[in-house]
């Protein structure tokens, strides 16, 4: 006859006193946002579109980086997604230029997700 193992119950070392503020939907919209930033050439776009006074040309988003168009477009197309950027069309070219409410918002859900209550 085998004899049954008893699992010892292992003692936790105290109730956990504190909770998290964001829901599970909100971590996962700020999660996803957060992805859209997590690469240092998106990083980069987001710096020149909230540096200009006005959009930019892709043309000349392209220009700034050593990437090839495709990249740079396929960037353009996360921060985009991710609410981030917007873009206008004018003939051939398409300019871009930063939400800024959107990038406000980043900085709130980061204070959000970083604040301390006690």
């Amino acid at each position: 006859m085998i004899a049954e193992m008893v699992k010892p119950q292992i003692e936790q070392c105290c109730a956990p006193a504190f909770h998290p503020t964001l829901s599970r939907e909100q971590a996962q919209q700020v999660a996803t946002l957060f992805a859209a930033l997590a690469d240092p050439h998106r990083l980069s776009i987001l710096n020149l579109l909230a540096e200009s006074r006005a959009e930019v040309c892709v043309c000349d988003i392209t220009s700034s980086f050593k990437l090839g168009q495709p990249t740079i477009s396929h960037h353009l197309r996360i921060l985009k997604e991710a609410g981030l950027v917007e873009s206008d069309k004018r003939g051939k070219w398409v300019y871009y230029y930063l939400v800024k409410h959107k990038a406000e918002e980043v900085k709130t859900l980061l204070d959000q997700v970083t604040s301390t209550s006690h």
